[in-house]
């Protein structure tokens, strides 16, 4: 196949670090720069080894002054290094690193040097040609962006490159057109080269020789008087190709033997094996680093063990109460759901057995209204003093034990929302909201909390989003979430010592909709066809012979209702023993100036100095304790009562900013408190702190005179945004 190798140049813009690094340059950052240029022209000069080993130091003292850019540039240039010497697999994986810290800076300049490298790999190695051209299309569009000319006259003679090794070679030629006058007006040797080389390509397989021999004997002499062997290499290659073409066999031999002889300068043994030993140098640094880890997380461990056996027992005791609370729950639902298809396939002219499904429907919406109810009671409890442990304790960080009792509680919890959110969509009372959201927040988000499921299962998980989709989006973010975090949680536990990837690309627009496409794709164990169509039903799990895999079933059929909300399907593709594939399109809005309004009228989080006095009125002892601690870790102050009664009492002796009241209470509840201290002139703003779902509770609570609900267990810097949005609403109206 005919190429034109085309790298270099990538490497050689180094002088521009200025421009790319914004903070302040130490002379630490100027070390590493020279560092990089360094390994730059120990490339140029064919010392591979060399260039790895200054690549290595550079890359060392970057991650110890934590610079992103110049950790993506430092594995860039390994990368390069990597391919140079026919190492693809090793080139990928650092071209990737790289890819990963140039995303967290959002640097276009890398951006476009990092694409155009990947496009080089799979092109040069022959691994997939047309992934190279995707690669390299991307890498223009960031040369375009940044109005970069160089850069964009580099990557369109490596698309015309690569279209010739396709046999594409008028799409190739119209690459070149682009760029031909700007290439020949400047004095750049190496594009200069690149271009006559790859006009004699052109011309050789247009039949005409004579033309291509003289771009091919022009290209040559410019690497002959800029010393550029590699290049000269790649010239002495054409050539070959050239008059075997021709079939001029004397010319052809000539040209062979001058290949042979400067390959054989360049990629010497010698200088390979410099090369090999600084890569095992690289490979033996990680391992070193990651036996440091092990070591640290060993020692952490062994001191928290005598502090973890009460932890262990407490962890036992809740976990066995909420499985009895769960699965008491789960044999009603079952039971209840038995019932109305019994009721479903009676004689429905008859109406008393209209009336009976109509009392099971009520009787079963009431039944998870309350068991959700008293399940998050006390799981409020247990999660609150969980963080209340890790906070008086901080030597408990990272004990095993109190992070799984906090998993299992949270595990619990998410199992209790399942069933009322499936109990919602039953009942069309899920109606989407228009929020404005960054998707990449959103997503990164959900890969690290679902990190430690990787990590138990040996897994690697990757995200890769279109950098296309805009910033800002409007949308039910909160469904997208759950949507997402069942299909990524769900291919992580059927997943072992494989690959999760999470893909939001953007597939068409229309008007101001952008519509994304959502792949999930895991390298586990797979779904047989027969059971495709199961595993969207409520409660279903497919059998699994080797492991016991937990859960109850209603994630994936939760998530197929969620998307069907959006107006869309989910689609499924999956092999046994080779892995399975969910993909979804959701359109959201995207409009500039709606953006701005909305992201101007949210509430700042008002975790200020000023410190208020709350009341909190709340019967459960746990509870008061955990709801304290959260209000006295916000620098504020607060009082607690019992009962309604007491509230009246205390709210006559004492100025109070706010009043945080629990709905279920004996003697007095919430809403007869509340009315009551209402009729009284009262107007603090009352917050309803409920285990009940918020719709059941909002028109009542609401009725009674109350200012806000927040439903419990709910996060502490929510509460303090409610508790300082409703003070300041109430003094603008004094």
């Amino acid at each position: 196949m005919i190429r034109i190798k085309h790298i270099y140049f990538l490497l050689l813009f180094l002088f521009s670090f200025s421009t790319l690094v914004a903070q302040e340059n130490t002379k630490e950052k100027e070390v590493i720069e020279k560092l990089i240029n360094d390994a730059v022209v120990d490339y140029m000069d064919s010392d591979y080894g060399k260039a790895l080993q200054t690549s290595k130091q550079a890359l060392m003292k970057s991650f110890a002054i934590n610079d992103n850019l110049l950790i993506a540039q430092s594995y860039n240039t390994i990368g390069v290094i990597f391919n140079e010497c026919s190492d693809s697999k090793k080139a990928i994986e650092f071209y990737e690193k790289a890819l990963s810290y140039a995303q967290k800076e959002n640097s276009d300049i890398l951006f476009n040097w990092i694409y155009s490298n990947l496009g080089s790999v799979y092109y040069f190695n022959n691994i997939d040609v047309n992934k190279g051209i995707v690669y390299y299309k991307k890498s223009l569009f960031y040369a375009e962006k940044i109005k970069d000319s160089v850069q964009i006259e580099y990557t369109k003679l490596n698309l015309a490159s690569a279209y010739f090794a396709i046999k594409k070679y008028d799409l190739g030629n119209e690459q070149i057109d682009a760029v031909r006058e700007q290439i020949l007006k400047k004095n750049n040797q190496e594009a200069k080269l690149s271009l006559n080389l790859l006009m004699g390509i052109y011309s050789s397989k247009k039949n005409k020789k004579l033309v291509a021999e003289q771009h091919f004997f022009t290209a040559k002499k410019i690497a002959e008087e800029n010393g550029f062997d590699s290049f000269l290499i790649n010239v002495y290659e054409n050539l070959v190709n050239h008059y075997a073409f021709y079939k001029e066999s004397k010319n052809e031999l000539l040209y062979q033997a001058k290949l042979d002889s400067l390959s054989k300068v360049v990629y010497s043994d010698e200088k390979l094996e410099k090369f090999r030993k600084a890569a095992d140098q690289i490979e033996l640094d990680e391992y070193k680093i990651q036996l440091n880890r092990i070591e640290k997380v060993n020692e952490d461990h062994q001191k928290s063990i005598k502090d973890s056996k009460l932890i262990a027992i407490l962890f036992m005791l809740v976990l066995i109460i909420l499985l009895l609370f769960l699965l008491t729950l789960y044999k009603n639902i079952k039971l209840r759901e038995q019932a109305n298809r019994e009721l479903e396939l009676a004689n429905e002219a008859l109406k008393e057995a209209k009336e009976k499904a109509e009392e099971a429907s009520k009787l079963k919406s009431q039944f998870v209204s309350t068991i959700t109810h008293e399940l998050r009671t006390p799981l409020y409890g247990v999660i609150g003093l969980t963080n209340i442990i890790l906070d008086e304790h901080k030597e408990l960080g990272n004990s095993p034990h109190l992070k799984s009792l906090k998993f299992s509680a949270k595990y619990l919890l998410s199992l209790v929302n399942d069933i009322l959110q499936m109990n919602k969509i039953e009942e069309k009372r899920i109606v989407l909201e228009n929020l404005i959201f960054n998707l990449t927040d959103e997503i990164t988000t959900i890969k690290n909390s679902v990190e430690y499921i990787a990590d138990k299962n040996n897994d690697t998980l990757t995200v890769e989003i279109d950098t296309s989709i805009p910033e800002f989006l409007i949308g039910d973010k909160l469904r997208l979430s759950q949507i997402i975090m069942n299909l990524v949680s769900n291919a992580l536990k059927f997943t072992k010592n494989g690959h999760v990837s999470l893909i939001a690309d953007l597939k068409h627009v229309e008007g101001s909709t952008y519509f994304i496409e959502f792949k999930v794709k895991d390298t586990g164990i797979g779904i047989a066809k027969e059971d495709q169509e199961k595993i969207f039903e409520q409660f279903v799990q497919i059998e699994r012979k080797e492991e016991d895999y937990q859960g109850t079933g209603l994630g994936l059929s939760i998530v197929s209702r969620l998307i069907k909300l959006f107006d869309s399907e989910i689609h499924l593709e999956s092999e046994q023993n080779v892995g399975t594939t969910f993909s979804f399109t959701i359109g959201f809005e995207y409009d500039q100036e709606k953006s701005k309004e909305i992201i101007n009228e949210i509430e700042v989080d008002l975790s200020q100095n000023l410190v208020y006095n709350i009341l909190v009125v709340e019967d459960n002892k746990i509870n008061q304790i955990v709801t304290k601690k959260i209000i006295q870790n916000s620098n504020m102050t607060c009082t607690i009562v019992d009962d309604g009664f007491a509230a009246l009492v205390a709210i006559e002796k004492e100025h109070f900013d706010l009043i945080l009241m629990d709905i279920n209470m004996p003697l007095i509840n919430g809403f007869e408190t509340t009315r009551k201290i209402r009729e009284k002139g009262i107007k603090i703003p009352i917050i309803a702190l409920t285990a009940f779902d918020k719709q059941e509770v909002t028109e009542e609570a609401l009725a009674a005179g109350m200012n806000d609900i927040m439903v419990k267990p709910f996060d502490p810097s929510k509460l303090f945004q409610v508790v300082a949005k409703n003070i300041k609403n109430k003094k603008s109206v004094d």
